[in-house]
């Protein structure tokens, strides 16, 4: 086990600890990377938990890793989110980002992380008007401070260092139906944002629309627990600004696919108070090619490409989520 692994697995140690023992037993409420009540990277139509005649809820925490050191670098996230009345939350998410091992692309992300605010509010409860209506939610993500991709070719560009801002405003339809034969929860939804793979790919090129969705079966388990095999997906922008600057052709756009989530989440049967994550993503592999400068005289070619391969195809992320 290398010190990289060991490091990851303290801090989620730490927080694990903290969470048990320093936080007057503080419990999960299912929150995403960045912060929204939903699965993995997908909102939902759901909002953190109030009490019965309570309009404000417990705040619901949670911390995500996703091992992407290869390239990118290790994600690390910290959440906090409020609801209010069953119908509304607001959520605030610092991701801390570590950098990759890359010595060709790593550099792109060579910066602490982030800031990550969202709100959400529920238009229409799931089961409200019958028992097969869904939910109907409509939210938005606002993040702050991202130097990733986009503000570093900038810098190497026009040596200007620009932090961006981008964005999400989304609606999310979310249908849960715990009864026989088969028990799941569906999750579809669109998005309008400017941030490609969730601000960690840089700015996109345009505000454009994107598509995004899940499933789970959820299966009983012990100790009142409830097992949830999902599948996830979130549709990303094709390129990001000054990215077609080291592409060859110049000017040309990358390849960014469809990210997919492979997940199972533990939590309880009724009232969760915590939900644990563990899964498998695909973000991105190959996105283009570029021209390095072979430096050697004529006859040899002035440059070669070489691919630009993100190495993320096969990332593990965990997170934990707990409210009281």
């Amino acid at each position: 086990m290398n010190l990289r692994i060991l490091r990851n697995l303290s801090v989620f140690g730490l927080f694990v600890v903290w969470a048990m023992l320093g936080a007057n037993g503080l419990n999960a409420q299912n929150l995403t990377l960045e912060g929204q009540t939903g699965g993995f990277i997908t909102p939902t139509a759901y909002v953190v938990l109030s009490e019965k005649d309570h309009v404000f809820s417990h705040p619901a925490v949670g911390y995500h890793f996703v091992n992407v050191n290869k390239v990118i670098g290790d994600i690390h996230t910290f959440n906090i989110a409020e609801g209010f009345a069953n119908r509304a939350e607001v959520g605030y998410t610092r991701s801390v980002h570590w950098t990759g091992d890359s010595t060709a692309f790593s550099s792109l992300w060579h910066f602490a992380g982030m800031n990550i605010f969202n709100a959400k509010v529920v238009a229409i409860k799931d089961g409200q008007f019958g028992p097969w209506t869904p939910g109907f939610a409509v939210g938005g993500v606002v993040r702050t401070g991202d130097h990733f991709v986009s503000g570093a070719l900038n810098q190497e560009l026009f040596g200007v260092l620009k932090s961006y801002s981008n964005g999400d405003v989304y609606v999310a339809a979310t249908k849960t139906w715990a009864h026989p034969p088969v028990p799941f929860l569906v999750n579809l939804g669109w998005k309008a944002t400017n941030a490609s793979i969730f601000g960690i790919g840089g700015q996109a090129t345009r505000f454009g629309g994107r598509l995004f969705g899940g499933l789970g079966i959820p299966l009983p388990g012990p100790f009142k627990t409830v097992i949830v095999p999902a599948a996830g997906f979130t549709q990303q922008p094709p390129t990001a600004v000054n990215l077609g600057a080291i592409l060859y052709p110049p000017g040309g756009r990358a390849h960014l696919p469809t990210t997919l989530d492979y997940a199972v989440r533990v939590t309880q049967i009724k009232h969760p108070h915590f939900a644990f994550d563990i899964g498998v993503g695909q973000v991105a592999g190959m996105i283009g090619t570029t021209a390095v400068p072979t430096g050697l005289p004529a006859p040899a070619p002035p440059f070669v490409l070489v691919p630009v391969n993100l190495e993320a195809r096969h990332v593990v992320g965990v997170g934990l989520s707990i409210r009281p």
